[in-house]
């Protein structure tokens, strides 16, 4: 007659070890579900994706304020895609331009750096949000911005993320296929899949010695266009400040940045004010003139210029652009240059702000008001009112359709034409 085998026996000593097992295994899982960044993150994405505001067309008779937020995240008006992004606390906010609606929201448990839109060919927008989560090499304090995520500028999905090596103080500058981290003494570029393509300054990680040609130099301001990047260097053994040009996406990868060319400057207290495929332009004090250099660094010409030459909030000089010009905002007075050879076109005095190209007219924020401008001629056309808590404060505009934007310090409004 056939008999079963006898049950598995199991000593008291394999119990205690199964067990011990167990333990560890859901303690390692608690572990990592409370310290992961899953753990840390709240978002909330658009059940319908955000429409895009009908286009400007030209400036109209009157615009009306239609919502204003809080914003201290954002140096200018972030618009990704059909969206409005606003920044507050660690918190990330995608809007509707025309109602101020939060539609979507992503949020870490930890500081936020800064916020900016990259990659505007890109369909539906991106955003990056940049938040500090790794600890400083030379200061042990958990000061870098080592945490980045894209978002979808409609819906506020997660498309992407990386780890760089910026520095607190950090701003992005983007063009249709690099975004700039900017720092004193570090820079780095992405691509649109968030791969690094330029690392510049002190690496803390660098993986062979002597790639990085002027590491001991501190940087002053930034500018990216045409594939370059242009940075104002002050080094130790320099007289005066230095230009740098470099590749934003060089032959030998991110690891030894692509150099081409670097110039010692006129003088000192000098700062980077746009870069083009083949052109520089630099503002230099004492006197303030903008003197343009082309791609072997040879200067090309000099212009006397009002204003005052600082060194800008971030590394980055106000500015703005349309596809045939570049415009400076001094402080004071907003300068029109060549999008190509960056050659001085215009000058417009008593502005608040870069201007913004709002359809066939240009708009620059002035006291009680917006000017709208000839773009080609920088000749004063229509005055239109517009009541802001501090008439005379700074102003920096943007547009998303017919909606006009304006980062008034640490809050976003929206203006909205009327009938």
């Amino acid at each position: 007659m056939f008999r079963a085998p006898p049950p598995e026996r199991r000593s008291r000593r394999d119990l205690v070890a199964a067990g011990v097992i167990a333990a560890v295994l859901a303690a390692l899982v608690v572990t990592v579900s409370v310290t992961s960044d899953v753990a840390g993150t709240t978002d909330r994405v658009a059940e319908v994706p955000i429409e895009i505001p009908p286009p400007a067309s030209g400036a109209p008779v009157a615009f009306a304020q239609a919502w204003e937020a809080a914003s201290p995240g954002t140096p200018v008006p972030v618009v990704a895609g059909p969206a409005v992004v606003t920044a507050d606390g660690s918190t990330v906010s995608g809007r509707d331009a025309r109602t101020g609606e939060e539609r979507w929201s992503y949020a870490r448990d930890l500081p936020l750096c800064t916020v900016g839109a990259g990659f505007p060919g890109v369909e539906a927008g991106r955003v990056l949000a940049v938040y500090a989560n790794g600890e400083d090499p030379g200061a042990g304090d958990g000061t870098y911005c080592s945490e980045v995520t894209m978002l979808q500028g409609d819906t506020g999905a997660r498309v992407g993320a990386r780890n760089p090596d910026a520095r607190p103080g950090t701003r992005l500058l983007a063009d249709q296929t690099y975004v700039l981290a900017t720092g004193t003494d570090h820079l780095e570029v992405w691509r649109s899949d968030l791969v690094r393509t330029l690392e510049y300054g002190v690496v803390p990680a660098q993986e062979q010695v002597g790639r990085q040609p002027r590491p001991g130099c501190t940087h002053g301001s930034t500018a990216l266009g045409g594939r370059r990047v242009a940075v104002l260097e002050r080094c130790p053994d320099d007289a005066t400040d230095r230009l740098t040009v470099l590749a934003a996406d060089g032959a030998d990868g991110a690891e030894k940045p692509e150099e081409e060319f670097s110039v010692l400057l006129p003088g000192s207290g000098a700062a980077v004010v746009a870069v083009s495929d083949e052109q520089v332009a630099v503002a230099l004090p004492d006197p303030a003139r903008l003197v343009v250099y082309d791609a072997a660094g040879v200067q090309l010409s000099v212009s006397e210029v009002d204003g005052e030459v600082v060194d800008p909030p971030g590394g980055v000089v106000p500015t703005s652009a349309d596809d045939s010009h570049r415009y400076w905002f001094t402080g004071s007075s907003v300068l029109a240059l060549d999008a190509g050879q960056l050659a001085l076109l215009w000058t417009f005095p008593d502005a608040l702000g870069p201007p913004v190209r709002y359809g066939i007219d240009l708009l620059v924020p002035v006291e009680g008001g917006i000017r709208v401008l000839d773009p080609d001629r920088g000749t004063p056309e229509r005055f239109l009112p517009v009541d802001r808590p501090d008439p005379g404060a700074p102003v920096v505009p943007a547009v998303d359709g017919d909606v006009l934007l304006e980062q008034r310090g640490d809050r976003v409004a929206a203006l909205v034409p009327t009938p």
